[in-house]
Order: structure tokens, then C-alpha cells, then sequence
């Protein structure tokens, strides 16, 4: 195909930030995290509980999510290490994940001693219900959800297949906090919701995380297993649910100062972002070179990014570099320069099975029945659908001047491919 290429292009001027998060920092970070230092107490079980920013960012989300309990931690990972560990997932069960994850949602499976099935995902880049269902076994004990890039799961779907079958959902909030499912907050749907405070995510305490859970047992397991010591600082909730070892996941005052100060301003930075990508979709939709990614819940899209299929690989790759040409930056499944871990075919020491010990894995342990086989090519759906799409990461900044160009730049660029 020959494209006749204008060598001007739509736009010069630099695209937006890397991160959603930290652009948002002004003086009541600053304020916050002096109040901290001033008051000398950066660990989260000293003292009054009641004065603690760990405590006040829980009682944040408690609210938010409308849920009975919320366990701040030190990581996203930890966070879903804890839900499992809280949820009874250990030795010899299986836990369905999708195959378009970040490498963490199948480690922590592992980490909680358990087998990960790695399944489908379908044209809105999330769980494909069909393959979740289709793949469950009699060793299966939970699924984990995973709302990627701010895209809501087809949650209706997967929670009545849980019921049906008497399975765990645990929700992977990491990428998706602030975003609902039919007016419902994402990770509280779930038997347990899981979200990171990352820097890349849309909302940053540089790290931690935090379960949300409406079940009791799941929270007294989940607090044990964040903190071996956590018998010991002073009256347990639920005395009647045993101590256990556990880790260290606890989240400093810091780390909690920053994102009660991020989370206050969650819903302006969505709907900012949602009107960015509202505008964008409705200046493209009607390109009939182009398919939109499917969303189970527009309404609930966090909207930071902005995905389109083309008819196969190869023109997505053109339509990428041309796009780039044109000011607007870009990505698909291969051009970013590195294995992305957030791709199964890239998970090299899950689909080796590979463990941190050499003697002893979650898939040889004596509790393990199953047999669950891996390949970089066993999700051919999940692959065709990330080869053919393009992604655009949107931010709260740009305006509507900005969106014209990007507008501008998918319409030109579509029509040298059509």
C-alpha cells in the first residue's frame, strides 16, 4: 500500500505528562505530610488510632466504596497477596487470572501458595466470561478480575459464573481506582476489592495499596497476614479468628498522608478525563477503519486511555508509527522497546513454573492435584485482539484544543490506510 504521507504534521506542541497522579500534587500534599513530620509519628500503630493518616485514608475508603472494612498496606501486590491469604486461598487451590495483567496478579497467586490459570481476555481487555467459566476445575477456588487501564470488568457476567460455581472473586483494582460498574465502585463488588497508590496509577502515595472487603473473616485474616506482630499492638476486632504468621505490609503515616491527599480529589481528575475521552470518541467514532474497544460500562470508564482495533497486526503498526508522526503518542502491543509484563507471553518464570524455591513449588506441592500447562501461545484471542489495538494514554490537562489534534491526527492518518 502506498500512503501519501503530508509531511505536516497535525501537531508539535509535547503531548501531556507521564503520570495522571502526581500532577495533581500542590500544598495540601505538602501540608499533610508536614502535619506528619510535626507530629513525629510515622508508624501507623503508635500511639491514638484515631490521629492516625492510615487510619483516616481506611475510614476514606470505607466510605467511598460503601464497604464494612478497608486494610491499608504497603503495595498493590500486598494488597492482593493479603486478600488471598484472607480469603483461605492457599496450597493446592487454582485461581483463574486474565492473560492482559501486570505480571503481580499472577505472582501474587503464587506468593499465596496457590496454581494461576491464565484465560482469555476479550474485545474490552478484560476477562472474557466464556474462557473464565470454561476453565474452571475442580480445583478452582477464586477468580481475580482485572480492571485494566480504568476499563471496568463485565462484572455482571463474572459474579453470577462465581455464584454459580461457589467462587472467590477477588477484584484487581490497581489501574482502576475511582472507576464504577453500573453505579456500583469498582473493588466493591467483589468479595474483596485491591487497589495500588503506585505512581503510575491515578492515584499515588509514591507506594501502597489497600483491601476492601465487605466480609469480616477476610479482613481479620487479611490484618493478621499484613503484620506478624499485629496480635500485639492492642485490642484485635475479631479475637476469634486465630493468629497466623504473617508479613510486613504495613503502610507508614507518609505513605498515607500523600494518598488521603490524592484520593480527596479522585472524582474531579475522572470526570476531567472522561470528558477528554468523551470528546475524543465522539470526534472518531464514525471511521469505519476503526473499531472501538467495547466497555462494559462507558459511564464507569476511568477514561485515561483511549483504545482502537485495526483489521490485523500490520496496519496496526503503521497506523501506530503514523500517528506518532503526526504528534500523537502512541502504543501498541510491540513497539514500547521491551517485554511487557503486562502481556502472559512475557511472564517467563510463571509460564516456566519457576518458584523461589528450587524443591518445592505452588504446581509440584503434595496439595496440588491439577495440572495446568502454559505456553506463550495459549490465549490467541488475547494476542490478536493486543496486536491489532492502539492505545492513546489521555491526561486531566488537556484541552480541547488538544483533543482537535488528536481527532484530526486518528481522521488523517486513517484516511492514507483506507
Amino acid at each position: 500500500m502506498k500512503i501519501n504521507h503530508d509531511q505536516t504534521p497535525v501537531r508539535t506542541k509535547p503531548w501531556a505528562p507521564p503520570f495522571l497522579s502526581s500532577e495533581e500534587f500542590d500544598d495540601t500534599e505538602k501540608e499533610y505530610v508536614l502535619q506528619v513530620i510535626d507530629k513525629k509519628r510515622v508508624f501507623r500503630f503508635y500511639g491514638n488510632q484515631e490521629e492516625s493518616e492510615t487510619a483516616r485514608l481506611e475510614e476514606l475508603y470505607r466510605q467511598r466504596l460503601n464497604v464494612r472494612h478497608c486494610l491499608a498496606v504497603n503495595a498493590g501486590t500486598s494488597a492482593l497477596i493479603a486478600a488471598m491469604i484472607g480469603a483461605g486461598i492457599g496450597p493446592g487451590d487454582e485461581v483463574i487470572v486474565p492473560a492482559y495483567t501486570y505480571i503481580a496478579t499472577a505472582s501474587a497467586v503464587l506468593i499465596a501458595g496457590a496454581v494461576p490459570v491464565i484465560v482469555e481476555v476479550d474485545d474490552t481487555l478484560t476477562l472474557d466470561p466464556q474462557a473464565f467459566e470454561a476453565a474452571i476445575t475442580p480445583y478452582t477456588k477464586a477468580v481475580v478480575p482485572v480492571h485494566m487501564k480504568g476499563f471496568p470488568c463485565q462484572m455482571d457476567e463474572i459474579m453470577a459464573i462465581a455464584h454459580k460455581h461457589g467462587l472467590i472473586v477477588i477484584e484487581d483494582v490497581a489501574q482502576a481506582n475511582g472507576g464504577a460498574y453500573k453505579g456500583k465502585q469498582l473493588g466493591s463488588i467483589g468479595d474483596a476489592g485491591c487497589f495500588s497508590f503506585q505512581q503510575f496509577k491515578l492515584i499515588t502515595a509514591g507506594e501502597g495499596g489497600m483491601v476492601a472487603t465487605n466480609s469480616d473473616t477476610v479482613y481479620a485474616r487479611a490484618s493478621i497476614y499484613h503484620d506478624s506482630a499485629y496480635g500485639f499492638w492492642g485490642t484485635r476486632q475479631y479475637p476469634e479468628v486465630e493468629l497466623f504468621p504473617g508479613q510486613n505490609y504495613r503502610m507508614s503515616e507518609l505513605n498515607a498522608a500523600m494518598g488521603l491527599a490524592q484520593s480527596q480529589r479522585i472524582d474531579a481528575v475522572i470526570s476531567r478525563l472522561r470528558h477528554i475521552k468523551k470528546t475524543i470518541v465522539e470526534g472518531i467514532q464514525d471511521i469505519q477503519l476503526l473499531k472501538l474497544q467495547r466497555l462494559s460500562d462507558p459511564e464507569g470508564d476511568c477514561g485515561y486511555s483511549l483504545v482502537f482495533f485495526l483489521p490485523n497486526a500490520e496496519m496496526a503498526g503503521q497506523f501506530s508509527s503514523l500517528l506518532a508522526a503526526e504528534g500523537i503518542p502512541n502504543g501498541t502491543i510491540d513497539n514500547n522497546g521491551f517485554a511487557d509484563r503486562h502481556i502472559f507471553k512475557n511472564w517467563t518464570y510463571i509460564l516456566e513454573k519457576r518458584g523461589a524455591s528450587e524443591r518445592e513449588t505452588p504446581w509440584t506441592c503434595a496439595s496440588y492435584k491439577g495440572n495446568v500447562h502454559y505456553s506463550p501461545d495459549m490465549c490467541p484471542n488475547t494476542l490478536d485482539w493486543l496486536s491489532r489495538a492502539v492505545s492513546i494514554s489521555l491526561h486531566q490537562s488537556l484541552t480541547d484544543e488538544d483533543c482537535g489534534d488528536a481527532i484530526a491526527a486518528i481522521r488523517k492518518v486513517s484516511a492514507m490506510l483506507e
